[in-house]
């Protein structure tokens, strides 16, 4: 969820005021970045709890103080604190599924180590069970988000501070048509992201109980508005699409230097750029205000899948990247994804991601969903066979076997464990970790 971003300054360039029609163009322009699919990336968020005893609150004088020395480690992944003082690993662009493994991997560990001097380790949940949100970073852009967010209830407070995912980040693709283009790259991420919310949903509880939903992160992002957690449409090119979304999306703030930072009410991009007020945007504002709109999928040159919820164990993560990777950049998987899926689709005719059907019942329901299911199990097979091509060690598709084995083909995902162990019913685990 976290962008790093300064808080005003730039070049003179980004200075410079925009207009409607220059927006639009450098939108197109910087968010769609095509050609071959080269690189993967992930973003790991975790909670930071307790080792002995997640339930006991993190004191902000502890975060602190394990965060600083963490900022002496040497890592290779971008190190970022969310609001709530969930942490976030941010990899480089790697040429391959094993080099992004193992970059993640190797960090992870460094991190683990540092953090265990002081009692403390990550967990890794979607949202967490226990602890009522309460901000840690108490910073302008998160004082307007708080500000803007509350405006359409508690989720805002919920995502910023008690919420983790798993985010993938593929290439956009080629400009032509095919498999591995664009065009259908960004059809896929919205509508097999229902399977992989459904998949790895991991967020059943809030204060302890049940909510009724599997993944109540992806709940929280629904409750937030399609306005600001909303795809646009997909029955439009992907570039004009998301220009349009951008520039009809509500300014979440307008920054300003040594003053406190304005949070207008229903101001659109476009409306700020047409009457200039209460300062004209400038390009420096457009990049700002990328960073504040949060849909399912995020074109940043890249396409960044932000839909998975934070998984259990150590290396639980890498199955979501490793299924993600296969049916994006193998080209025989992607289309055999792609044809899996598409019957799903009739669900998702209402409304964009992930306000449809398609996407609630992946949320509420996961893999209790027959069709989800049976989607599911199609293209984990299908992942499970492409990820040789891509040079995944037999750790890695072990593992996606081993989940597809233990969830996937029974209709269950991680957040069925949780309920488990809440309600005293777990079988597959020697002691009860009661929430």
């Amino acid at each position: 969820m976290s962008d790093s971003v300064s808080d005003c300054g730039g070049c003179t360039e980004h200075r410079t005021a925009v207009t409607e029609a220059e927006v639009e163009a450098l939108v197109r322009g910087i968010c769609f970045k095509t050609g071959p699919p080269r690189s993967l990336g992930v973003e790991v968020e975790w909670l930071v709890h307790e080792l002995r005893l997640p339930q006991l609150p993190v004191t902000p004088e502890r975060l602190e103080a394990a965060y600083a020395a963490l900022r002496t480690v040497p890592l290779r992944s971008a190190l970022t604190v969310e609001p709530g003082g969930q942490l976030e690993l941010s990899s480089p662009p790697a040429a391959s599924l094993m080099e992004c493994v193992d970059t993640v991997s190797a960090d992870l560990d460094a991190v683990r180590a540092v953090l265990a001097e002081d009692g403390l380790g990550l967990v890794g949940v979607g949202h967490d069970p226990w602890h009522a949100p309460r901000r840690f970073l108490h910073q302008p852009r998160y004082d307007a988000m708080e500000a803007c967010l509350d405006r359409t209830g508690p989720a805002g407070r919920h995502m910023m501070c008690t919420s983790a995912s798993v985010q993938v980040c593929v290439d956009a693709g080629y400009e032509e048509p095919g498999p591995l283009g664009h065009g259908r790259r960004w059809w896929l991420a919205h509508t097999l992201g229902a399977v992989l919310v459904a998949s790895f949903a991991n967020s059943p509880l809030v204060g302890r109980k049940p909510t009724g939903w599997l993944s109540t992160r992806q709940l929280l992002w629904t409750e937030i508005g399609a306005d600001r957690a909303g795809a646009p449409p997909l029955d439009a090119e992907p570039r004009t699409a998301w220009a349009r979304h951008v520039l009809d999306a509500p300014v979440m703030c307008v920054r300003r230097d040594g003053a406190p930072w304005e949070v207008p009410e229903g101001l659109t991009f476009r409306e700020w750029t047409r009457n200039g007020t209460p300062r004209p945007p400038t390009r420096a504002d457009l990049d700002y205000h990328l960073t504040t709109l949060f849909p399912p999928v995020r074109p940043r040159g890249h396409l960044e899948l932000r839909m998975i919820d934070a998984q259990p164990g150590d290396d639980g993560w890498i199955v979501p990247l490793a299924v993600t990777a296969a049916l994006f950049d193998d080209p025989e998987a992607a289309e055999t994804a792609y044809r899996t899926v598409k019957p799903l689709a009739e669900r998702a005719l209402a409304l964009p991601a992930p306000h449809n059907p398609l996407w609630t019942d992946a949320a509420r329901y996961a893999l209790a969903d027959p069709e989800l299911r049976e989607a599911a199990v199609a293209c984990f097979a299908t992942a499970l066979e492409a990820l040789p091509r891509l040079g995944a060690t037999s750790e890695v598709t072990d593992a996606v076997a081993a989940y597809l084995d233990r969830y996937v083909v029974q209709g269950r995902c991680p957040a069925d464990d949780l309920l488990d162990r809440m309600r005293g019913t777990d079988r597959t685990h020697g002691k009860d970790i009661r929430p």
